[in-house]
Formats: structure tokens, sequence, C-alpha cells
């Protein structure tokens, strides 16, 4: 697996953050068995830049925690993207640390946990999952619980 991580932040991001998204990328991609080699591209914003990448991609003028764009859409007979390295491009993630520490004061849990979710979150949609539907959303809020359990974010 590659994993590209780019901070365009003031936020210190260090070894231990990375060790964080790695992990919590990782742990989605077993327990969703993805077997294969991928790359992954995760940028940490700030508010403002995800603002503008939500206006951008979404229409919706408004800062946001989280942006995936998954490069597959899981369809039968699609062909995917492949690295030099021959690895699957599964796509991008855009985490706003600024919304990201927010949202961890406002739920009472630690930053550390907050990147976890909202990386295992995006990892979820860039794997081929949505949560449009109220069915489709239950199926992700469980998926997100035990993968964030099973790599040690929640009890």
């Amino acid at each position: 697996m590659t994993l590209y991580i780019d901070n365009r932040t003031t936020f210190e991001w260090d070894e231990k953050w990375e060790e964080i998204v790695q992990k919590a990328v990782r742990t989605s991609l077993d327990y969703e068995e993805f077997e294969s080699e991928c790359e992954i591209s995760i940028s940490i914003v700030t508010n403002d830049e995800i603002q503008k990448l939500n206006k951008e991609f979404r229409n919706i003028d408004k800062e946001t925690d989280v942006l995936s764009f998954p490069q597959l859409t899981f369809e039968e007979g699609e062909i995917a993207d492949i690295n030099e390295n021959d690895e699957i491009i599964l796509g991008d993630i855009v985490i706003s640390i600024d919304k990201a520490k927010q949202q961890s004061e406002e739920y009472g849990h630690t930053l550390q946990r907050e990147i976890a979710f909202l990386t295992v979150h995006s990892m979820l949609h860039l794997m081929g999952y949505d949560h449009m539907e109220e069915q489709e959303e239950k199926e992700m809020i469980e998926k997100q619980k035990e993968i964030l359990q099973k790599a040690g974010f929640i009890i």
C-alpha cells in the first residue's frame, strides 16, 4: 500500500498522526478484505480550503469535516487505474483539521479518535459505500464502529 499524506496546514503533523491514519486505512482495507495493493492520498486542510472544495465538487458552500474522491465505482468489468507500482489507485481523502478539532471537542473524544473516524468513513466511501439511503447509512455506521473497534480506537 502506498499512502501519500499532504499536510497543507500549520497543524504539526508528525509520526504519531501518520501511524493513526495508516492504522485506520490498513484496518479498513483488512476489514473489507481488500487484498489488492492500492494507493491512497490524504490531504489535511483548513476549513477554508475544504469549503472551497465542497463548493467546487458538491456545490455546497460550507465547510465539512471530510471529502472522499473515489477512483473506482466497483462496477463489474471496470478497469482500475494502476500506478507505477502496479497498485490500484483507490482515491483521495481530504480532512479538515479545523473541523476535526471542533468535532472531537463537541463529541467529547480525542482528536486521534476523530481523525481515525474520518479516515475510516472516507475509506468506506473509497471502497464503494455510501449513505444516501437509510439502510446504506445504517450499514456504514455499523462498519465504521466495527473497524474503529478492531483498530483499537474505540472500546
